[in-house]
């Protein structure tokens, strides 16, 4: 199942970006250029990384980006966008928060039998993985479009969110946070997106998958929890 839906990034005007390196400069940078009066706050624990931001005039929180969510972020609908640019699957982290509030998470490989049939699978950390339908890098600025691959012109042989929504293996629930491009090389999603997938784990009686996902790229973990 997908979790969550994202309007239109026209009407955003509450922004968090998780992380200040390349792609959470460039993310505030264009988010700033193209929705004009918005409140962007960058959150990043690094206090160098920190302090050459703000001096680039932007809301600055030197915190980590998971704890900054696990203390800040209270309902679905606040902020209007959330932008991961930082080298953790951040859905996966803040669902062991909050989970781990009231029940026992074990957390498991993801099987065998499942990376063989994803595309360009590589480890991750915690027995989880990363997936591309790209075998190699992709450009910067990729506008992600539906049916074709912009660097080789051919189609994309699949849609890798819905490709994971539609895992059926042994007794697994397939829990699927769907990233957005907001433009090119940036994506992101609602705090609904979180939201939702925390509630649709809290009813599985199953193991579950969950991933993070766009059209081409992917991170996935698999747990079990218990009360």
């Amino acid at each position: 199942m997908e979790a969550g839906r994202l309007e239109s990034w026209e009407v955003m005007k509450n922004i968090w970006i998780l992380g200040a390196g390349k792609f959470g400069q460039k993310a505030a940078k264009t988010m700033r250029r193209k929705i004009s009066g918005a409140e962007l706050t960058v959150i990043d624990k690094n206090s160098a990384t920190c302090s050459r931001i703000e001096k680039l005039c932007f809301k600055t929180v030197c915190m980590s980006g998971i704890e900054y969510l696990n203390r800040y972020l209270k309902g679905p609908d606040n902020p209007d966008l959330i932008i991961p640019a930082i080298p953790v699957h951040v859905a996966y982290e803040w669902v062991k928060i909050k989970l781990a509030e009231k029940n026992r998470l074990e957390i498991i490989p993801v099987p065998d039998q499942l990376k063989m049939t994803l595309p360009n699978v590589f480890k991750g950390e915690e027995g989880g993985i990363y997936m591309s339908i790209a075998d190699f890098i992709c450009p910067d600025n990729c506008p992600e479009p539906e049916d074709i691959c912009t660097y080789t012109g051919k189609s994309r042989p699949y849609t890798l969110y819905k490709r994971l929504e539609s895992i059926q293996l042994d007794d697994f629930d397939s829990i699927v946070v769907r990233s957005r491009q907001i433009s090119p090389g940036i994506g992101g999603y609602s705090p609904r997106a979180l939201f939702n997938a925390l509630d649709s784990i809290k009813a599985s009686n199953s193991p579950v998958l969950l991933s993070t996902a766009c059209r081409c790229h992917g991170v996935m973990h698999a747990f079990k929890v218990a009360a």
